[in-house]
């Protein structure tokens, strides 16, 4: 598997950004990772990296994007964070990711069985963790349920529902709080796409 240098990237359309990270995960789930020669990757981008796609992702130690997407050394940006949503930080680095360094895809990926989500659901406070979960809130209060329905981690569909609102939410913000990556966007220099991992199967649903 070749290794992303300048060129490479640069012929690199947003859409076919997408399609690497697809095809990665269709062979991270039938076993079938690429043959790479990582030490030869390192070499190769000592000097320099041009990475394809940036993926905001949970700290989920199931969860590693580079595996599931099956990516090598100067592939893809990683940003994780529990639940996966974005701040200043995450984006001045998906600012750098797209704008500097050249990446045609952002990626939000969230997952199922997500503790964070589990912890905004059941408001959960322990001590920083309780200000992280409070930017979860959002997702939770969007999902209605019918009368009786439990709106705790005891209920999986709930907390499905919730992770897969989150990502949608994290896109919005991103879209909304990021004027440069907006402007990416619009010109078609970049894509922000979301999707969700399964814990059980290893797919990424689009």
């Amino acid at each position: 598997m070749e290794t992303q240098t300048a060129t490479t990237q640069a012929n690199l359309t947003p859409a076919e950004a997408l399609i690497r990270l697809q095809e990665g995960n269709a062979r991270f789930v039938t076993n079938r990772q690429a043959n790479r020669d990582l030490m030869q990757q390192v070499e190769t981008t000592s000097e320099g990296q041009y990475p394809f796609a940036v993926v905001l992702g949970c700290v989920d130690s199931r969860v590693s994007p580079e595996l599931l997407f099956d990516q090598g050394v100067g592939d893809i940006f990683s940003a994780r964070i529990a639940g996966n949503f974005v701040n200043e930080d995450i984006l001045g680095s998906m600012e750098f990711a797209c704008k500097v360094a050249g990446s045609k895809l952002i990626l939000v990926l969230g997952h199922s069985k997500c503790g964070a989500i589990m912890g905004a659901c059941d408001d959960v406070e322990l001590g920083n963790l309780t200000g992280l979960l409070s930017k979860l809130k959002p997702a939770v209060e969007a999902i209605s349920l019918s009368d009786g329905e439990e709106r705790t981690s005891r209920n999986s569909a709930f907390v499905q529902q919730v992770a897969e609102k989150n990502v949608a939410l994290t896109i919005e913000a991103i879209k909304q709080q990021s004027p440069v990556l907006n402007e990416m966007l619009e010109k078609g220099e970049i894509e922000i796409a979301g999707a969700m991992y399964d814990v059980d199967t290893g797919i990424v649903t689009f």
